[in-house]
This record gives structure tokens, C-alpha cells and sequence, in this order.
């Protein structure tokens, strides 16, 4: 019967057989924490400690909980029945449909979805009279979120915890919405957990109930809990103190969408006389891969602390990779170029991933693997040119420069919204039927004969009015600074501004980033023609591709080659996360590198570029910190040609006071010198064949001073510098 601890290392034993009182189990990147968490609960079914239904698992998914469920049921030798395993969500919408009377519900209460919520808020601000034009349901709806994640219903709504939020009103619109639900017999996702907190709060005979059916309670990834989450566990905890939580304080890096990982850091304290048991064998990455993490993480104060080791017993391994390029076209060139080595020395694309800070820099990654025929698919989103605000804005393109484009009028004639409803959008289409004229021409026609009214006559107007507008800054000016001007007129960045969902300020980066791949192209057209190309290029649902993905995205995944690009300071750290949360955003930030390079079990390779676009213009980048803080004896450092000369700098003084400067020790980083492109010193002419690292093979139709016309083979006319091409 205990042949399934024999499988075990002696640290996963200990935390398997470490039964009775509540226990800690610090679970490092690739140490078996799903093995010891599994094992765990069959091993409290076999030796008879308690029945099926008397252990409480929770897990963070769905995935998690079925492959649970599947490993228990192998190791029992039959189907595991009659468990509480589950998501927090679904354990709660359980115990919600047992106690629904007590918070005013019924048992056969529904639970509404994201756009039902919203809605639903809707109604209630239109009621309460607010201007939801002013003040965006989103970020009303975010906010009471917010307060559901923290297990505050709207009684325990404090001065404090409110905002100004619709001239003060945010708590009493919270208090409508709650009312509304009930009304309706209705529960947001939300509102699953804070109902049943609240109801084990208020009634000590619900809450006795539990503490007699649950012996054990069992917790996946508890370093990603929230305060409600955390405060649900508690209570029920409080019975027979027989909790085991497995987490890792390192891999905490969900604090945007409510984690706390105060949560795993006070165990001790929440449960006097618990005992922590560290897993640091790790069974994926090689010895350097392991020691350059831990000398990253250690740089971190909030953390309980544990140190990785290699599992297996082979030794030695590549070390890490940093690389130090001039721009971020040459980074993408680096990346594609080591995929395809990589590929023809018969590695799997399949076990290749390259993981990126920001959705954005996903764009010149797979225009890169597009270019070179590397099928690729990005995990965890869209591919960029799919995303609904990169088809909005070329959809906004598309009409500058073609006003007969009736499907992309369509498309943005009410994005943002101009009041236009269905009706409206119908009388559009009947006056373009009957007068046989484009949709554009149709809505100037509606808004001049009486067809629109009010709001929607004086948005449309202006929205034509903008676009002839913008074509003719279009030929004054060109389509880079054109596209950000229309963007901004148009009202659909500040749309996004106005936004408060967590997804809005990505958006806007890849609107920026948008803007920088227009600065590729000699003409908007040129541009249009490619993002079609790119687009029939479909993404093969067969065979074997390189996984691109946000470092958020690839927790939880592993890779043989790990490809971490853009290790600059402002972008990974992010500034934006070190300004609003200061050193704790620092400190999670490092968490995500750290998480980055553990993805990778064979070889990770860090890059960083000394220039980066920004809209059509280069500025200058310096290497992240997180790079200095790597160990010189774990990674190899390479630099193109063009930076091989290094300066320091004395980093800015430590954090004092209300300044959003992060803290930081003073130290030097390496910050390379840029200098200027070197002109060629060999000519090129009138019908020479030349080579182009994006845009491939062409013969040079005109050549003036550095500037070169080229009709390339595939790509078409471009215009480019001379120092970019090589001679065929």
C-alpha cells in the first residue's frame, strides 16, 4: 500500500506524510508540487484518515481539479466519487445553493456572466441618473470587484475604501447592484465567494456544520489567493487546523487581478506551530538555469526563502544567454535566427517559447516567424493584428484611405460610441441601398436629411469631418503622425483611458506599437497590403509550432529553449507597475523574471536592445537590473558589433518619501554607448541585387545619396537606407 511513497524524495515524503496540524509546503519551480499534493490526498484515503467526502481541495482551475480527480482515482484504484475538489468558485456556488436563503437568494439561483454584469450596472446607473458616458460601467464594475475580492459587501464599505467615483456615489451604486441581483435571484462570480464568507461570518452554526464534514483541507497555488479566498479558508480551517497549503512566494505575480502573496507569507502566523516544508530538488532546468533564478529571486526582502537545486544527477548545461543588441528590428532578427538554427539541428519548435512583458512586443516576434515561414501561435491571446483594438484602429485606416470601405465604417462608425443604436445603423444601410453609394456617403446623406438626430446627427458629422481632416493631414504630414492624431481626435484612445478593466492599459501599449509598425512603410497602402498578407497567413491548427506568450501567461508551462527579450528598464521592470506599487511592484516584478527563466529546462536566452521605436522615433534603452543581478559564472554575455564599448552609471539614490523612484541600493549598470550607424564604403547602384533581412531579396530601381528604391521580390517597392541591404 505505500509503494507511492517510495516515488517520493525525502522532502516530498515529509510534506506527504506530514498529516496532522496545518503545514506549509513551499513548492519551488519543478519540484513535483502537483506529485505531493496528489499523493497527499490519496495517501489520507488509504491509511483511513477520512472518508472522500470529508477532504476540501481547492485549485485555481478547472484543468487542475479533473487532473486531480484522474491521479487520486489511479491511485486508489477506482473512480475518486463524493469529493469536495474544485475550483474556489465552484466549491462556493455548492455551498451557496445549500445556505441561498440566508443572503436573500434562492437555491436555484442564477449566476451571470461578464456582459450580464455589465448590463445589469448599466441599468442601475441609469436609474441612479449617471452619465454613463462621464463615468464607464467598466469602471464602476472594477471597482465593486475590487471590493468583492477583499470580502467587502456594501455594509463593510468604509470611508476609506470608497472613491470619488461618480461624484462619491460608487458605494451606493454597489448597494442598487446587490439589491438589483436579489431581485433578479441572481449572483455574479463575486458574489459566490463573498456570500459564503459572509454567511460563515454571521452564522456559527453554518460554520460548525463545515468544521464537522471537512477533517482536511487541501490548497493548490495559494500563493495566488485573494483576500476573500483567504479569509473563506480561514474559517473553515479554524475546526480541526488540518490545512496544507502549497504555494511558492517566488512565483506570486497575479497582484493586478487581486492575489496577495502577504497571504503565504504570514502562514506561521495565522496557524501557530505550522510546519513549512521546502521543495527545492528541481526536475526541469539544468544546474546554471537553477543557480542564476535563485541569485535573481534572493535579491527580493518579502520571502520565506528557499534555494533550487538540480533533482536529476546530470551535471553541467548551457549557461544562460544575454545577449546586447542594437535595436529591437535586430532583437526580433536574433530570436528568428536561433529558431531556425535550432530547427535544422532537429530541436521541436514545439519546445521553443519566447516570453514577452507586454503583449505588444509580441507584433515583431511573429512578423519575424512569418517572414522566415516558422509556424508559430500565440498562448493565451490573439495574435496582434486579430485584437479588437489593432482591427479597430486599421479599421480606421482602411476608411482614411479608402472611403468606400462600408464594412470598416460599419465597424468604427460607433466606436467609440456616438449614439447610434440599430435603428440607426438600419436607415444607414436602407439610404446606402437605395442611392446605390457607399456607407460613408450613406451616413452624411442621414445626418443632413433628417434621418439622424441629436447626438447621433452631430457625431457623425463630426467624425466625417474628421476624416476629411486627417486625409489631407494624410498627404501633409504622412500616415505615422496621421494615424496617432486620428486615433487620439477620434476619441478611441481616451475610450481605452477610460477603461479601468485590467486588459485597457495593454491596449493602449499595442495601439503604440501599432504605430511603430507603421513606421515600416513607405505609405499607409504599403501597410494595409501587408497586414492582409499577414493576415491570409493562417496560423496551421497541425503540427508543431514556437509558443509566443506574456511571462504572465507561460506559469505553469515549460520549454526546452526560453527566448526572455526586451530585459530594459522601464519595460521589464515595467515603470508603470514600479510607480503605482513601488517597491512591493519591484519585488513582483522580479518574481516574473524569475519565472521567466524557470520556464526553461535546457536553455534561456535574455536579450536587451540599446534602442527601442517609440511611435516613429529610437530612443535609447539601458539594460534591465534584473540582468546585473544574474551571476557572472552562470551566463555567457554576447554583443553585436556595434556595442562592444561599455560606460557605467551610478544608479539614482535610494527610495525617501512620497517620490515614485523605486528603492534601490546604489550600484552601476552597464549602459552601452550608441554610436551612429556606419555609412557603407561600397556603392550601390541602378539594378543591383541586394538582400534585405525582413523583406529578402530585390533589385535596386533608383539610388540617391544614402537611399535606396527597391523593388523586392515579395515584399514589393520599398524605400530604405543603404546601410540596411547587402550586396546579393
Amino acid at each position: 500500500m505505500t509503494d507511492y511513497l517510495t516515488r517520493l524524495n525525502p522532502e516530498q515524503r515529509e510534506a506527504v506524510e506530514t498529516v496532522d496540524g496545518p503545514l506549509l509546503v513551499l513548492a519551488g519551480a519543478g519540484t513535483g508540487k502537483t506529485r505531493v499534493l496528489t499523493t497527499r490526498f490519496a495517501h489520507i484515503l488509504l491509511t483511513g484518515r477520512a472518508f472522500p467526502g470529508q477532504v476540501l481541495a481547492v485549485t485555481f482551475t478547472n484543468k487542475a481539479a479533473r487532473e486531480m480527480r484522474e491521479r487520486v482515482s489511479a491511485m486508489l484504484g477506482r473512480p475518486a466519487e463524493g469529493l469536495w475538489l474544485g475550483t474556489f468558485h465552484a466549491l462556493c456556488a455548492r455551498m451557496l445553493r445549500r445556505h441561498a436563503e440566508l443572503v436573500g437568494l434562492t437555491s436555484s439561483f442564477n449566476i451571470l456572466d461578464a456582459d450580464d454584469q455589465l448590463r445589469l450596472l448599466k441599468q442601475v446607473m441609469e436609474a441612479g441618473r449617471i452619465d454613463t458616458k462621464r463615468w464607464a460601467p467598466p469602471a464602476l464594475m472594477a471597482m465593486i470587484q475590487r471590493w468583492k475580492d477583499k470580502g467587502l459587501p456594501p455594509a463593510r464599505v468604509t470611508a476609506a475604501e470608497d472613491t470619488d467615483f461618480a461624484n462619491g456615489r460608487a458605494r451606493a451604486l454597489y448597494v442598487a447592484y446587490q439589491e438589483r441581483l436579489r431581485t433578479l435571484n441572481a449572483a455574479d462570480f463575486g458574489d459566490l465567494l463573498l456570500h459564503v464568507t459572509e454567511i460563515l461570518r454571521g452564522h456559527p452554526e453554518v460554520l460548525a456544520q463545515y468544521h464537522r464534514a471537512f477533517r482536511y483541507i487541501l490548497v493548490d497555488e495559494y500563493q495566488d489567493t485573494n483576500l476573500v479566498q483567504y479569509l473563506w479558508l480561514r474559517l473553515l480551517a479554524q475546526g480541526h487546523r488540518n490545512i496544507c497549503c502549497v504555494g511558492d512566494d517566488d512565483q506570486s505575480i497575479y497582484s493586478w487581478r487581486g492575489a496577495e502573496v502577504e497571504n503565504i507569507l504570514r502562514f506561521e502566523k495565522d496557524f501557530p506551530g505550522a510546519r513549512i516544508v521546502r521543495l527545492e530538488s528541481n526536475y526541469r532546468s539544468t544546474a546554471p538555469i537553477l543557480a542564476a533564478a535563485s541569485a535573481l529571486i534572493a535579491h527580493n526582502e518579502d520571502r520565506l526563502g528557499k534555494t533550487l537545486r538540480p533533482g536529476r544527477a546530470e551535471a553541467g548545461g548551457e549557461r544562460i544567454s544575454i545577449v546586447s543588441l542594437w535595436d529591437s528590428d535586430e532583437e526580433a532578427r536574433m530570436v528568428g535566427d536561433r529558431i531556425e538554427k535550432l530547427r535544422r539541428a532537429g530541436d521541436s519548435p514545439a519546445e521553443m517559447a519566447v516570453l514577452v512583458r507586454a503583449g505588444f512586443q509580441t507584433r515583431a516576434f511573429e512578423e519575424r516567424l512569418i517572414t522566415l515561414g516558422v509556424p508559430y501561435r500565440v498562448v493565451g491571446g490573439l495574435r496582434f493584428y486579430e485584437r479588437q483594438e489593432i482591427r479597430d484602429a486599421i479599421a480606421y485606416m482602411r476608411v482614411l484611405h479608402q472611403p468606400a470601405d462600408d464594412l470598416a465604417f460599419e465597424r468604427i462608425v460607433n466606436v467609440p460610441r456616438r449614439g447610434l443604436g440599430e435603428q440607426a445603423l438600419r436607415a444607414l444601410h436602407e439610404i446606402a441601398r437605395g442611392q446605390q453609394v457607399p456607407l460613408s456617403v450613406a451616413a452624411s446623406l442621414a445626418a443632413e436629411g433628417g434621418q439622424l438626430r441629436g447626438k447621433a446627427r452631430d457625431s457623425v458629422r463630426e467624425l466625417l469631418q474628421g476624416f476629411a481632416r486627417w486625409r489631407e493631414k494624410l498627404e501633409r504630414e504622412g500616415h505615422v503622425v496621421t494615424l496617432a492624431t486620428m486615433l487620439d481626435e477620434s476619441g478611441y484612445t481616451e475610450m481605452w483611458k477610460q477603461d479601468k478593466s485590467p486588459e485597457a492599459p495593454g491596449r493602449l501599449e499595442n495601439l503604440k506599437e501599432l504605430v511603430r509598425a507603421l513606421a515600416d512603410f513607405e505609405t499607409l497602402a504599403g501597410f494595409l497590403d501587408h497586414v492582409s498578407l499577414v493576415m491570409e497567413n493562417e496560423e496551421n491548427a497541425e503540427g508543431e509550432r514556437v509558443s509566443l506568450m506574456t511571462l504572465h501567461a507561460a506559469k505553469g508551462l515549460e520549454f526546452d529553449t526560453v527566448f526572455l527579450p526586451g530585459w530594459e528598464e522601464g519595460l521589464f521592470p515595467s515603470q508603470r507597475t514600479m510607480d503605482e506599487n513601488g517597491a512591493k511592484g519591484l519585488e513582483e516584478e522580479r518574481r516574473l523574471a524569475y519565472v521567466g527563466i524557470t520556464r526553461a529546462r535546457r536553455r534561456a536566452i535574455i536579450s536587451h536592445a540599446a534602442n527601442r521605436r517609440i511611435y516613429a522615433n529610437w530612443q535609447s534603452s539601458i539594460p534591465s537590473r534584473f540582468i546585473e543581478e544574474l551571476p557572472d559564472s552562470e551566463v555567457e554575455r554576447v554583443g553585436s558589433a556595434a556595442l562592444q564599448r561599455e560606460r557605467r552609471l551610478t544608479a539614482p539614490p535610494a527610495f525617501a518619501g512620497p517620490s515614485p523612484m523605486v528603492a534601490r541600493r546604489p550600484r552601476t549598470i552597464e549602459v552601452w554607448e550608441q554610436p551612429a550607424r556606419p555609412a557603407r564604403t561600397d556603392a550601390i547602384t541602378v539594378g543591383m541585387r541586394v538582400f534585405h533581412q525582413k523583406f529578402g531579396y530585390g533589385t535596386v530601381t533608383r539610388a540617391e545619396d544614402d537611399k535606396l528604391d527597391v523593388a523586392f521580390d515579395k515584399a514589393g517597392a520599398k524605400r530604405i537606407l543603404d546601410r540596411f541591404v547587402e550586396k546579393a
